[in-house]
C-alpha cells in the first residue's frame, strides 16, 4: 500500500510540474513579439492585442473605459486608437513582450500588480523606451515578487513619471536609498510607499 501510495504522489507532483512548464510555455507563446504585425496594424493595435491575450487591460485615449475583451477591440483606419493606459495586473506579461511597447506615444499610466513574471529587466527596458520617457507619469507596482531596488532604480530614466506607487515588494532590500535616488533623479517625483 505505500508504495502504490509513492507512487500516485510521485505521479501527481510529475503532473503538477509538467502543467506548471505547460503555462509557461504557452504564457511565452504569447508574448512572442510579431513585427510583420506592428508594421501591419500599428504599433497600438499590435500592442493591444498583445496585452489582452495575456490578461491586461487598456484605455485608449478619449475613451473612459477600459477595452479588456480581444474580439471587442475597436476597429477603425490605422492609428485611429492611441493607447493611453494600460491595467497589467495579474497578466502574464513578460519581458519578451516589451518591445510592443516601442511605438506607444500616448502611454501616461501603467499598474504592474500581481505579474508574477514582471522583473527588473522589464523595468529597465520599459525605463528605455525613449517615447514613454516623455508620456509616462504615473505608475504602480505591486505584489511583483521578482522586483528588487535594481529595477524600481531603473525607473529614474522616466523623466516625466510624477507618481508612483510601490507595495508589497519582498525584493525591494534598502528601500531608504531606492527612494533617495529616484527622488534625487525626479525631483517633482511623489512616490507613495508601502512596502513593510
Amino acid at each position: 500500500m505505500r508504495l502504490l501510495s509513492s507512487a500516485v504522489r510521485a505521479a501527481a507532483g510529475h503532473s503538477e510540474r509538467s502543467r506548471r512548464h505547460f503555462w509557461g510555455w504557452l504564457n511565452a507563446v504569447f508574448n512572442k513579439v510579431d513585427y510583420e504585425r506592428i508594421k501591419a496594424v500599428g504599433p497600438d493595435r499590435a500592442a493591444a492585442e498583445w496585452l489582452l491575450r495575456c490578461g491586461a487591460k487598456v484605455r485608449f485615449q478619449g475613451f473612459d473605459r477600459w477595452q479588456h475583451d480581444y474580439n471587442g477591440l475597436p476597429t477603425g483606419p490605422l492609428g485611429r486608437y492611441k493607447i493611453q493606459a494600460i491595467d497589467a495586473t495579474e497578466s502574464c506579461i513578460m519581458y519578451r513582450g516589451f518591445d510592443h511597447l516601442d511605438g506607444l506615444k500616448h502611454l501616461e499610466e501603467i499598474k504592474f500588480n500581481k505579474c508574477i513574471y514582471i522583473e527588473d529587466a522589464c523595468l529597465e527596458r520599459l525605463s528605455s523606451i525613449e517615447n514613454l520617457q516623455e508620456s509616462l507619469y504615473m505608475m504602480e507596482v505591486v505584489s511583483c515578487g521578482n522586483v528588487t531596488d535594481k529595477g524600481i532604480i531603473a525607473l529614474h530614466k522616466l523623466r516625466n513619471l510624477e507618481y508612483l506607487f510601490l507595495r508589497d515588494l519582498p525584493g525591494i532590500n534598502d528601500k531608504q536609498t531606492t527612494v533617495e535616488r529616484l527622488q534625487t533623479a525626479l525631483p517633482r517625483l511623489e512616490i507613495a510607499l508601502d512596502l513593510q
